[in-house]
């Protein structure tokens, strides 16, 4: 499935091709419209595919992987389909910049908890674990704040002081590096909330249901160019 947005001579010389990863871990063609929605809305001449073929994955030059439900049911699915999880540590190896949402980015931690130890990309330090907060509801589902520095990273270009991303689970990462934090949320306790090490990066909340915070981001991304020196970092 192909989603375009065709804007001549705005924002990059050359077409872009970015990729959703299908491998069943759901909301795939919701986060493919918002891509394509930021791109037309930045005039960034881009066609967005949602597709599980390694080679198209090694060809594109932006990567995004969405997911919703269990770690382990999404790391079972990229492991379903030949050759996608190595497509994607090949492409990322080699520089080309890797959205994760969602599960998506709690799958570039060392490994997730839920429902048994599963490994994990093992891009960013700490694990995924069930989230600890007295007193309030889980899964954590909503709105919630964005506590983030500005220009710090990127991805948070243009974001309000005051910007607020949408949640939706109950577990998260634990243990994480200071240094690949980008934004947390406070959520009994501070949750990592955004993600960064080199070339790739990853939001815990729905960036395709965030509206123009989420839009934002994603036009970040599109736009982000990481230097030689910060790849693989």
């Amino acid at each position: 499935m192909a989603f375009e947005s065709r804007s001549p001579g705005a924002g990059f010389p050359a077409p872009r091709s970015i990729v959703v990863i299908d491998y069943n871990g759901g909301n795939l063609a919701s986060a493919a419209r918002a891509v394509a929605r930021a791109a037309a809305d930045s005039g960034i001449d881009a066609a967005v595919t949602i597709t599980a073929d390694p080679q198209a994955v090694r060809n594109a030059d932006r990567i995004v992987l969405p997911g919703q439900g269990a770690f382990a049911d999404c790391a079972a699915g990229l492991e379903a389909v030949p050759g996608l999880r190595q497509a994607i540590i090949d492409a990322t190896d080699r520089g080309t910049p890797f959205l994760g949402i969602c599960v998506g980015m709690q799958l570039m931690a060392t490994r997730g908890l839920e429902h048994a130890i599963t490994p994990g990309f093992g891009w960013i330090a700490g694990e995924i674990a069930a989230m600890e907060a007295p007193g309030l509801r889980l899964p954590q589902m909503g709105w919630n704040k964005l506590d983030f520095t500005p220009g710090a990273h990127p991805l948070t270009d243009g974001l309000a002081p005051d910007a607020h991303g949408y949640f939706v689970h109950s577990y998260a990462l634990r243990d994480g590096a200071a240094g690949e934090l980008v934004a947390t949320t406070e959520y009994g306790g501070a949750v990592p909330a955004i993600v960064a090490r080199g070339n790739r990066a990853g939001t815990q909340f729905h960036v395709e249901k965030s509206q123009a915070v989420g839009l934002r981001i994603l036009a970040n991304f599109l736009r982000w160019a990481p230097a030689p020196q910060e790849v693989r970092a």
